[in-house]
């Protein structure tokens, strides 16, 4: 199970998340408002949680209803991503 980042962190991307993580699994871009998970490469430590100074990172199982949406926003960066570097 992965961990989402989810609306908080738009227009902040304080990138603490970033610095912590062991899997290196966070990514941005210069269009993006905010940091992404990759899925795949989530190790589920949690250590961005601790970090984060905006509570925006939620494991995917508990993303509030309002922001479900973010889990496959998450999810289609990383796809973009890949389809792009074919």
């Amino acid at each position: 199970m992965a961990f989402v980042i989810t609306q908080p962190c738009e227009g902040v991307k304080d990138g603490a998340c970033v610095d912590v993580c062991p899997a290196d699994c966070i990514e941005t871009d210069e269009a993006a408002e905010q940091y992404f998970i990759d899925p795949e490469r989530c190790i589920d430590c949690d250590v961005c949680v601790t970090v984060c100074p905006v509570d925006a990172i939620y494991r995917e199982s508990e993303v509030p209803e309002e922001w479900l949406p973010y889990i496959g926003r998450n999810a289609g960066f990383f796809a973009v991503e890949e389809a792009e570097a074919s």
